[in-house]
């Protein structure tokens, strides 16, 4: 599977009381990186919906919180797509901290993304030129 990865610094703005991140705050952090790994392609979003009324929207999200990050940390959001179907990608994603030589994994996550039609939010097949633009995501 080909991996992106994206940079992330935690905010003082995502953690929580404990001084950790708040859980809900991954998430942001995984849609962020795949807005990027669909922007490295040259598809942005906005014009997905302009252009082709659609959108892209979180049908499931499975996730498992490993290790804590905390203010300051430097981490690396993975994307990868773990399955292709008509109308959907599950992706694979990862959250990472490297410190140094040694990089810990926070969080693991599987996300299932619909294309749906903006107007009706009903789904729709992801259109052609997406699924080339991304082919190299195959194994």
């Amino acid at each position: 599977m080909s991996l992106f990865s994206w940079p992330v610094r935690v905010y003082y703005e995502d953690t929580d009381s404990g001084g950790v991140v708040y859980y809900a705050n991954y998430l942001r952090f995984m849609e962020r990186a795949r807005t990027e790994w669909l922007r490295s392609f040259g598809i942005e979003q906005d014009q997905l919906l302009q252009r082709d009324g659609l959108l892209f929207v979180v049908r499931h999200v499975d996730v498992n919180y490993l290790k804590p990050a905390r203010f300051n940390d430097a981490l690396q959001v993975t994307v990868a797509v773990h399955e292709r179907g008509r109308a959907s990608l599950i992706f694979e994603q990862q959250v990472l901290r490297e410190d140094g030589e040694t990089t810990t994994e926070l969080c693991r996550g599987h996300v299932k993304i619909a294309c749906v039609d903006a107007a009706s939010m009903r789904p729709c097949p992801i259109p052609d030129y997406i699924h080339m633009a991304t082919v190299s995501q195959r194994d």
